[in-house]
């Protein structure tokens, strides 16, 4: 029995989208193709990845590096390091991004490097527990901080908070089916908002440096138990995830061979210099025990310093958070779609919305799943269970650019990194993914043990081929009754869309 995308193929697409409301009326017949578009500039894909790399925790918490490190100054070099360190990664993915321009960034080199297996585990726990659970936990970051002003003297009440975050993640989801410029416009307003504040905060730090406010800046009490440092690097490496987030979304990107390294390029070295800038201002005011103390630094340090004017404070970390959601929407709905179109996710997933050209479908459940989070008082711990899985697989995907290298030198690479660069991020990563195993096995293994249920539904939803003729009648009903509503048609496959396989080996064409 043909399958519903090979049903709906077979209807000439003309008969179904109207060129003239397309989004992309304006470029020709070639846009009458349904698939993601290139309407990100290098200007949209600066704010992708600095909007996602900054979000709540250099406002509210700043202060997990200072607690594995024990001083000032091992603190802001923790900053440094960390920042250095993801800039390597960054560089690493840039060839890689280059290399194999389709959307889902690590997924997709896993899955050209190391086949189906090692791709859907990754895809498993980043898709049903790490993406729909960071953003609900940015959505709630958002609703707390947004009703904050209303409630100075206690916390907000739990289900206005709620309520208002679960808006907050349905007017998002409205934003990124109904069109990409919209979903890349809030990402761009509420990155220079957040910029703004830190920026603010950046200057107030240079004017106490001149005022000599420096007695803060020493090494007393500096860690010396190794296992505490390497802690307080998983915190400083975490304030920087988000830095990879580009590489999903490459396919609408224009001119990635170009646009990609220098978004990278000027996102990371940004975000480092912010970071960096704005913890020295907090130190400026604040001792090691009243930032320890703070459950919200930036909030302390604007009381100190702004008197009247504090309130901004808690409305920038909402605007923050606010496009935090939208930024982990934008590229969460990416992989999504990218493990659809592998046919490791539910086919509807990988259809394009034939009017906005959005992965539509895939943006809603992404949404859906965020919402049942937003339900759970158990967030935080799955996330904390599962987060070293994140820097394993992207430790993982940077293990392929030195494996490529070897297996498939005939590969086109427009950029090509010295190999020492790989070699220092996975070496470094398996330093700081086994430090904190050891250190909390027991997390580690109910941490394992939910990402190895990812095994038993590969074999049988995706492994499995032939299955039975009821359940596949069932599937494709489904799956041609949603087209059928949300209006959305298989993207039109050409040869950039084609990834190579690792068994095939393949020429690369990148002008393709």
């Amino acid at each position: 029995m043909a399958s519903a995308k090979e049903d709906y193929n077979a209807v000439p697409l003309t008969e179904k989208v109207d060129p003239e409301k397309s989004a992309d009326a304006n470029d020709g017949s070639e846009d009458e193709n349904v698939g993601l578009k290139p309407k990100m500039t290098l200007l949209n894909g600066c704010t992708v990845i600095v909007g996602s790399i900054i979000g709540s925790g250099i406002f509210v918490s700043p202060s997990g590096v200072l607690e594995g490190t024990g001083s000032v100054n091992l603190a802001l070099l923790v900053w440094i390091i960390s920042g250095v360190f993801s800039m390597i990664g960054a560089y690493c993915y840039a060839e890689l991004g280059c290399m194999i321009k389709k959307t889902g960034a690590d997924y997709a080199y896993i899955m050209v490097t190391f086949g189906p297996f090692l791709a859907f585990i990754r895809l498993w726990v980043e898709c049903i527990i790490v993406r729909p659970c960071s953003q609900a936990i940015v959505a709630l970051t958002f609703s707390i901080y947004a009703t904050k002003p209303f409630f100075p003297e206690c916390d907000p009440p739990d289900t206005p908070v709620r309520l208002l975050a679960a808006m907050c993640i349905c007017l998002l989801t409205f934003v990124n089916c109904w069109e990409v410029k919209w979903a890349t416009f809030v990402q761009d307003i509420f990155t220079y908002a957040k910029l703004l504040a830190l920026f603010i905060i950046i200057l107030t730090g240079f004017y106490q440096l001149s005022q000599g406010k420096v007695e803060n800046f020493t090494f007393e009490n500096t860690e010396e138990d190794m296992t505490k440092i390497a802690l307080s690097f998983y915190s400083g490496l975490f304030a920087y995830n988000g830095w990879n987030y580009l590489n999903f979304v490459i396919e609408e990107l224009q001119d990635p061979v170009k646009n990609l390294p220098r978004a990278i390029a000027i996102s990371c070295v940004l975000v480092t210099l912010v970071y960096v800038f704005t913890n020295i201002a907090f130190y400026t005011t604040l001792s090691v025990p009243e930032v320890l103390g703070s459950e919200a630094v930036a909030v302390t340090f604007a009381e100190r310093m702004y008197g009247s004017w504090a309130f901004m404070i808690p409305i920038f970390v909402a605007m923050s958070t606010f496009g935090g959601v939208n930024g982990i929407l934008l590229t969460s709905s990416r992989l999504f779609y990218a493990g659809a179109c592998e046919g490791q996710m539910p086919e509807i997933l990988s259809m394009i919305q034939v009017n906005k050209m959005t992965p539509a479908p895939a943006v809603l459940v992404v949404a859906f799943l965020s919402l049942i989070y937003l339900t759970s008082s158990n967030i935080f711990a799955l996330i904390n269970y599962t987060g070293f899985a994140t820097w394993v697989s992207i430790g993982l995907a940077v293990f392929c650019l030195p494996y490529l290298r070897w297996k498939h030198p005939e590969w086109e690479r427009p950029i090509k990194v010295s190999l020492i660069f790989p070699i220092i991020y996975c070496l470094a990563t398996v330093y700081i993914t086994i430090v904190p195993m050891i250190a909390s096995p027991v997390e580690t293994g109910i941490g394992i043990a939910i990402i190895l249920t990812g095994v038993p539904v590969y074999f049988i939803f995706v492994y499995w081929k032939n299955k039975p003729q009821v359940i596949q009648k069932l599937s494709d009903g489904f799956t041609k009754l949603l087209m059928k509503l949300i209006v959305v048609l298989p993207p039109k496959k050409s040869g950039a869309d084609t990834m190579p396989k690792a068994e095939e080996a393949p020429k690369i064409n990148v002008d393709a």
